[in-house]
């Protein structure tokens, strides 16, 4: 069985338009190229490997200080050696939800308990969420919004998980890495409660926000300095690059091009659901940049022979086959997914 089922691979099969990768539309921003390749040029060199301009650059964007700030190799990187560091004999995860986060844990003999998104509910997370605290979790992760469903979690909720967590003890690992693409950002942006609240780790990366899927660049928010002192002292030395680094202090920069991004996507994501539910497919309550569906089985298959990539959802844990997860790209790019989709199936109005 292959270990990394995900979006965005382009190298088993070749593809004129790539919706399963949900990246920023607007690609990678040009000043951010120019930074990556400059930093190509100085990689005779080591890299920083205290990332200090970085850091110091994301310390004036996200208002935190320097010292609760640690930078990886992809947020991937991160989850990891955040398992890694607490070793946790006891997980909570939603399913269905993203699937490094069970890989992580269970790499450290990890037992994993699973909190049901139920397609009844719009695969939301529910007030009963909290009942599952009581079993005493000694980490939890959230995605807010979730991927792959896109749903967003009510910001109350949060703020009752983040009081339980806190009480309990409760490592609680939210992962926000969709935030840019939210109508209102500030409903999901928990920076400021980090401090009194040291359990809490927030999750981000540049990948999504900022198209930079290859060069792997994520970081992480946490008041509890020990924490990030012992996944420092597990990670491999230089495990972020000259060029990651450099295009990630340049990307901080780019708050024009994130903006326009944020409306381009909340555009185009109620143009596609629009045409997928005049097609007669179920369509969930994504906020983020892309959407989750039902459809018919096999769609990705027909969309893939006519050089479209969609991403099959039928590997995450709670999902079966039918149900795919699509970016929101440019007009152009999506009228060719609705098209491809037009040619592949027929209209299912009356399949529920």
């Amino acid at each position: 069985m292959q270990k990394h089922q995900h979006g965005g691979d382009i190298y088993t099969t070749s593809c004129r338009i790539d919706f399963s990768a949900n990246l920023n539309p607007l690609g990678m921003p040009e000043r951010v190229k120019e930074a990556a390749c400059e930093g190509v040029r100085r990689s005779v060199n080591y890299p920083d490997v205290r990332c200090s301009a970085l850091r110091s650059a994301l310390s004036e964007k996200e208002q935190i200080a320097m010292e609760q700030i640690i930078c990886g190799n992809g947020a991937a990187e991160l989850i990891f050696l955040l398992a890694s560091a607490e070793k946790p004999q006891r997980a909570l995860l939603v399913s269905p939800g993203f699937a490094e986060y069970g890989q992580a844990l269970e790499a450290y003999g990890c037992d994993i308990c699973y909190y049901d998104l139920r397609e009844e509910n719009g695969f939301s997370v529910g007030e009963d969420y909290i009942t599952y605290l009581t079993s005493d979790p000694d980490i939890i992760f959230l995605c807010n919004p979730n991927n792959p469903t896109g749903v967003q979690m009510p910001r109350a909720l949060l703020k009752r998980i983040i009081g339980v967590c806190r009480e309990r003890g409760i490592r609680m690992v939210l992962d926000v890495c969709f935030l840019d693409f939210l109508e209102h950002p500030q409903e999901s942006d928990f920076n400021a409660v980090i401090r009194e609240n040291p359990q809490l780790f927030l999750l981000k990366a540049f990948t999504k926000t900022y198209a930079m899927a290859g060069l792997r660049l994520g970081y992480g928010l946490c008041a509890d300095e020990a924490l990030l002192a012992r996944m420092e002292q597990l990670r491999q030395p230089w495990s972020v690059s000259i060029p990651a680094q450099m295009a990630g202090v340049a990307a901080l920069r780019e708050t024009d091009y994130v903006s326009r991004a944020r409306t381009l996507v909340q555009k185009e994501r109620r143009w596609l659901c629009e045409k997928l539910t005049e097609l007669g497919f179920t369509v969930y309550d994504s906020r983020a940049n892309f959407l989750f569906f039902k459809g018919a089985e096999g769609l990705a298959e027909k969309c893939r022979a006519q050089g479209i990539l969609i991403r099959d959802c039928a590997n995450y844990r709670g999902l079966c086959g039918g149900y795919y997860r699509i970016a929101v790209r440019t007009h152009a790019e999506n009228e060719e997914l609705i098209r491809a989709i037009r040619k592949s199936c027929d209209p299912v109005k009356d399949r529920k």
